[in-house]
């Protein structure tokens, strides 16, 4: 039975109280940017631009989802608004598989938290993986695994409306604060694991569980991902703790992508647009990227 000591009750406080602050302000700071820029970037004008690509701009439906983190009660209306606007299923695809991953918010905590070289791979893998999943899906003739409710015309929309005359400063403000409420139970949770196991789970346990030496780890850790699914804002932090105490970067990587890729709720959510064998092969494009991006950091960490 492990002995816990004032120490380690005093590191795990002082990395819970070190993460929570630095996190916090980083959030506010990227998604009030990320906001602003958002009141240029309407889900309307993807739609349209997307759409006069006539499903063939997968490089640019990847970037777009790099660059419109749309809150998530938006998903499901902005995934219709693309199939109404036949902006085309490998298009689509895209989009859904970068939209996540790319979020600006993740990659700013990324950067802060691994540096560049590492947050620089992690968008290429992501970037590249997604769109060649979207191409992939589309080629294999996955669309016809989409409902056909999903093509018919439907209520939808962003889930932040504003009156006109609300100023852009303030509107991206009461955008920013809004997410940050929604998301602030999931990053203290991630917090709060990832100071606990900074203080108290021995460095030993976890570098022999998930060491280099390890090569199961990576796949463990990817799918653990997507059930334990507490957000990318929040298994960030987790990752944190369990890269200082000894685990390779590679599951971290597995994890975090499978975290954030995927999550039980979105899948859900996704049934009312796809068939079940659509909905497996984004979990698979998900799981394999993962696992790719985990072995992958593995050879060059």
């Amino acid at each position: 039975m492990m002995n816990i000591t004032w120490e380690m009750m005093e590191s795990a406080l002082g990395m819970f109280i070190f993460l929570a602050l630095e996190l916090t302000v980083l959030f506010l700071l990227i998604s009030y940017l990320v906001g602003l820029a958002q009141e240029w970037m309407t889900p309307e004008k993807v739609q349209r631009v997307l759409a006069s690509r006539h499903g063939r701009g997968y490089l640019l439906a990847a970037l777009m989802g790099a660059l419109t983190p749309f809150c998530s009660c938006s998903t499901i209306p902005f995934l219709k608004g693309l199939l109404r606007a036949r902006a085309g299923f490998g298009v689509m695809m895209v989009f859904l598989l970068a939209s996540p991953l790319l979020n600006p918010v993740i990659i700013g905590l990324f950067v802060v938290t691994f540096g560049w070289k590492v947050s620089a791979l992690y968008f290429v893998v992501a970037m590249s993986v997604s769109v060649l999943g979207g191409y992939l899906l589309e080629r294999l003739g996955f669309e016809k695994h989409v409902k056909a409710s999903a093509w018919m015309d439907g209520g939808g929309g962003t889930c932040c409306v504003f009156g006109e005359s609300v100023s852009r400063w303030r509107k991206a403000w009461v955008s920013t604060w809004s997410d940050f409420k929604s998301v602030l139970p999931y990053l203290m949770v991630g917090v709060s694991l990832g100071a606990l196991i900074y203080g108290f789970l021995p460095s030993e346990w976890i570098a022999s569980v998930a060491g280099d030496h390890n090569p199961w780890a990576v796949p463990v850790a990817a799918v653990i991902g997507i059930p334990l699914y507490i957000r990318a804002e929040a298994v960030i932090p987790l990752s944190v703790a369990l890269v200082a105490k000894g685990m390779s970067l590679g599951p971290v990587m597995a994890l975090i992508i499978g975290s954030a890729g995927a999550s039980l709720t979105e899948v859900i959510l996704l049934k009312a647009l796809f068939k079940t064998p659509l909905i497996v092969a984004f979990l698979v494009v998900i799981l394999s990227m993962a696992m790719g991006a985990g072995y992958l950091y593995m050879l060059l960490f």
